[in-house]
């Protein structure tokens, strides 16, 4: 059994962080994860900087990510201007990201949900065409922080119309999914064909329970944030990802091939712990890793 993970923390991660850190520092971090092998690096976001000022200097970090044949260089987008921007780095893939609630993709992106999807598709199309991956995240999938608890049909409907995406990511925004959820989309989608992912956050102790339950369900992609750091920053006690290393370890001990230096990503969050000034929410890189259990 295999999984892909994608470290989020360059840009999720730091989004929701009360600092702002310089675009250097935030190339550092996507730079140190990549040393530790993972294979996709979701380094910047381009979207306005009076809204995320975290965010600023997207195409200075991306400049600053050293390229590999083994990595791949991601960014996130929120709409064709955004693309736009991206479209003039060397960036090697795009993440396209709408909330599929009415209330929480207007307040966080300024358009209806037609409108989101229409345009991820449209920079999906632009994407191929400049020889990028596109994979499409639909936020909120789990639960709206406006509207509550969100039908897994409407989801499974808005997936069934981005095919065309390398791959579909169902989000977790504000944390409140249960395995249960996880069966539900990922299996309702897997007829489409397209590989499916999760991101997951652990505001309620549940994130490492639903990427579990996604191995079983065939999920090909996992996000992840070292040190557990992250959140929305529109997104009422939106709080911090499921951990790269917590998620890592769990994974190893399951004999799950990632191909990923635990040890590293420790030592990663370690660093982070000293650039942020405070003990971050991950608990392997404060307690130590362990050998697997025998069998």
């Amino acid at each position: 059994m295999a999984v892909a993970i994608c470290e989020v923390g360059p840009r999720d991660g730091l989004q929701n962080e009360p600092e702002v850190l310089a675009p250097a520092l935030r190339a550092e971090l996507a730079n140190r994860m990549a040393r530790t092998g993972v294979p996709r690096v979701e380094a910047a976001s381009f979207v306005n900087p009076e809204r995320v000022p975290q965010m600023a200097g997207a195409e200075d970090v991306l400049a600053a990510v050293q390229p590999s044949p083994t990595l791949s260089r991601a960014a996130l987008v929120l709409n064709e201007r955004g693309y736009q921007r991206l479209r003039e780095t060397s960036c090697e893939e795009v993440h396209i990201a709408f909330c599929v609630t009415e209330t929480f993709n207007r307040r966080n992106q300024g358009h209806s949900v037609a409108e989101s999807l229409a345009q991820a598709g449209a920079i999906v199309a632009d994407a191929h065409e400049d020889g990028r991956r596109a994979t499409v995240t639909l936020a909120a999938s789990f639960g709206c922080p406006f509207e509550g608890a969100v039908d897994p049909a409407i989801v499974l409907g808005l997936a069934e119309q981005l095919t065309t995406a390398d791959e579909i990511v169902f989000a977790d925004t504000i944390g409140v999914g249960v395995p249960r959820q996880v069966r539900a989309l990922l299996g309702g989608a897997r007829h489409l064909g397209t590989p499916l992912g999760l991101h997951l956050h652990n505001t309620r102790n549940t994130g490492y329970a639903n990427a579990y339950t996604a191995l079983d369900e065939g999920v090909a992609l996992l996000d992840a944030s070292v040190g557990g750091i992250g959140g929305c920053p529109f997104a009422p006690r939106a709080t911090g990802n499921i951990a790269t290393e917590d998620l890592l370890y769990l994974l190893d001990h399951e004999g799950v091939d990632t191909g990923i230096d635990l040890d590293e990503v420790i030592r990663v969050a370690e660093w982070l712990e000293t650039i942020l000034g405070r003990q971050l929410p991950g608990q392997l890189y404060r307690a130590g890793s362990f050998p697997p259990a025998l069998s």
